[in-house]
């Protein structure tokens, strides 16, 4: 069974990219949207924390243009209709709010 974690706050807000982390199984996947894109900003701790995981990570295109942001080769970027298509390969999908 796997699941869609989607994360859209910002990791230096809270903990809960840190959270997220420590339940993703490995068959899981993690999403960044909104502020959560601002964990790949090189050189800050939750890059890092991403960078290490080694886990299916993807962000959403649109917000990562919206921070000014590129995504690191170990991140796919999408956009909504492949975040739809990610929801539905997955068994579950769980919105970190």
């Amino acid at each position: 069974m796997s699941t869609l974690h989607v994360l859209s706050h910002s990791p230096f807000g809270d903990h809960r990219l840190a959270s997220c982390l420590r339940v993703l199984g490995n068959k899981d996947a993690l999403l960044l949207c909104g502020d959560a894109i601002y964990a790949l900003q090189p050189g800050s701790a939750p890059f890092a924390q991403l960078q290490a995981a080694g886990l299916k990570l993807f962000a959403l295109a649109e917000d990562l243009q919206a921070r000014g942001l590129q995504a690191p080769d170990w991140t796919k970027t999408i956009d909504y209709p492949a975040f739809v298509e990610l929801s539905i390969q997955h068994d579950k999908v769980n919105s970190w709010l």
